[in-house]
């Protein structure tokens, strides 16, 4: 079986993240990274990962959980993302983090955990800060 997290290099992308790999640990389970930008961060295969994501990962191998970076290049939207990772490896569960937003907030920009949460044909797991 495999956990599937989104991630972004913010407090609660690592928080997240740091979740997840003890989720991974405890199930003995293999980690994917979901690791999704729309290329104007500086982030992507072409760039070297964030040093928060590398160092994260580092610890997660060092106590023993495999971790599969899947870097994806983004046209849509970021939760689509994470969910075809997650329908692709067949994951036993997504691990999002979650950021309080503004009705409003919501409305415009949307929301990318709300939309995993809705979506995923797996249980989903929502870290905050």
């Amino acid at each position: 079986m495999t956990i599937v997290v989104g991630y972004v290099p913010t407090p609660e992308g690592e928080a997240a993240l740091a979740r997840a790999g003890e989720e991974a640990r405890l199930r003995t389970e293999k980690l994917v990274v979901v690791s999704s930008t729309r290329g104007e961060s500086g982030v992507g295969p072409v760039y070297p990962q964030t040093s928060a994501l590398m160092r994260l990962v580092t610890d997660l191998k060092g106590g023993g959980v495999e971790v599969e970076i899947a870097h994806r290049e983004r046209s849509t939207d970021a939760a689509d993302e994470i969910l075809s990772v997650a329908d692709d490896v067949k994951a036993s569960l997504v691990v999002v983090g979650l950021k309080k937003r503004s009705a409003v907030g919501k409305l415009v920009l949307g929301s990318t955990a709300q939309t995993v949460m809705l979506r995923a044909r797996c249980s989903v797991l929502g870290v905050r800060v």
